[in-house]
């Protein structure tokens, strides 16, 4: 063994990319009040009222708008959150969640 040597490679180092981003989408429907809307978008996503109301109204106008960017846990949670209020209240208020890209 005298004629032995051990040759350590060197470590690689370990890069943390960034998260996945998921974006959470209102879509329109005919059903859900206005204000309802504002409350879910005010309670859930903690707008403001004017903000929630700008979103609203662009879901409205356009069938879909983006509430937010989260990553993914956050944003499936956030989507279950309003969903269920929706559900609670016996709207079919609807929020996705899509990955961005």
């Amino acid at each position: 063994m005298a004629g032995t040597s051990t040759v350590l490679k060197p470590k690689a180092a370990t890069l943390t990319g960034r998260p996945k981003l998921y974006k959470v989408i209102l879509l329109n429907d005919d059903y859900t009040p206005r204000e309802f809307v504002v409350r879910v978008l005010k309670a859930v996503f903690r707008m403001d009222r004017d903000e929630a109301y700008r979103v609203m109204m662009t879901a409205h106008q356009r069938g879909a708008c983006v509430v937010a960017v989260f990553t993914l846990e956050i944003a499936e949670t956030k989507t279950a959150q309003a969903n269920g209020m929706g559900e609670r209240a016996g709207y079919p208020l609807t929020f996705t969640t899509e990955r961005e890209e």
